[in-house]
């Protein structure tokens, strides 16, 4: 079982001297990966669904995950996720691979559609058909990263005789992790991603999620090119050694439990004794 950190980025380690330490610690421990979240905006006054009040602090990804490249040596480096109906697939193409070059490899790229219509009406970027524009990203994205001659030509998207260096250096690209408990994302999961994430879910949450992966594997072609699916959750709650267990005979293969903790020094504590608990 792969052990993640949910939240590196947000809260407090919002300040990135905070996240800087705790990646560190992290790191030392044996921790296998470093997870951000995203919100370009969140609702002010908060109000059903918004997941934070809006002064809450979320560093931009990339941003947050470049400068913990450069003070790690080998844990993993997790969007959890982008937002990508609302990005540009083209400049994000290059702003990750970016990141997996500068991290020698080590960027796992997290994706979703959102769910805030607030935040997409302040980007200018219709919330109606947000399903459909990623996948096209997904696809585009990925054309960018491992065609020779890359081109594209879907409706929101198309680009042809251009080329976009450097390359990642994950062959052939970093891993796509799509997030997600709806149908379409477990299709979309299926059908184009490496990986699946589930946020915020218990046991019996995680195995019905599994169940509708399962359901939707009997739905779409996945090319087996993709490998394995692997499956990431964030449980609702702080995991226990036991609880892992449970979680790996499901069939999990990576836990990011949430950083708790309201100042560095609580943070430190609660990764120290999340790490005793938990790896092995």
């Amino acid at each position: 079982m792969k052990i993640g950190l949910f939240g590196i980025g947000s809260g407090p380690c919002g300040d990135p001297e905070v996240a800087r330490q705790t990646a560190l610690l992290a790191e030392s421990a044996g921790f296998e990966s470093l997870w951000t979240g995203e919100h370009v905006v969140l609702p002010d006054p908060q109000a059903p669904p918004s997941p934070a009040p809006p002064d809450f602090p979320m560093l931009h990804p990339s941003t947050i995950l470049a400068f913990l490249a450069g003070v790690t040596e080998r844990v993993r480096l997790g969007t959890g996720i982008v937002l990508l109906p609302q990005r540009n697939p083209v400049v994000l193409a290059k702003e990750l691979a970016s990141l997996d070059v500068v991290s020698g490899g080590r960027l796992i790229f997290g994706l979703g559609v959102g769910y805030l219509e607030a935040e997409f009406r302040a980007l200018g970027v219709p919330f109606t058909g947000r399903g459909g524009r990623a996948d096209e990203y997904i696809d585009a994205m990925r054309a960018l990263w491992t065609e020779e001659q890359p081109s594209f030509a879907g409706e929101h998207v198309s680009f042809a005789g251009v080329q976009a260096h450097p390359r990642p250096v994950q062959r052939p690209h970093p891993p796509f992790v799509v997030g997600g408990m709806s149908p379409s994302a477990y299709r979309r999961a299926v059908a184009r991603g490496n990986g699946w994430y589930g946020f915020a879910l218990d046991v019996d949450g995680t195995a019905s999620s599994l169940e509708g992966l399962r359901a939707a594997a009997e739905q779409v072609d996945r090319d087996p090119a993709l490998g394995e699916l692997e499956i990431s959750v964030t449980p609702s709650f702080t995991p226990d050694a036991e609880s892992i267990r449970r979680l790996e005979d499901l069939g999990v293969h990576r836990v990011i439990p949430a950083i708790r903790g309201r100042d560095g020094d609580r943070v430190r504590a609660f990764v120290e004794k999340l790490a005793s608990e938990t790896i092995r």
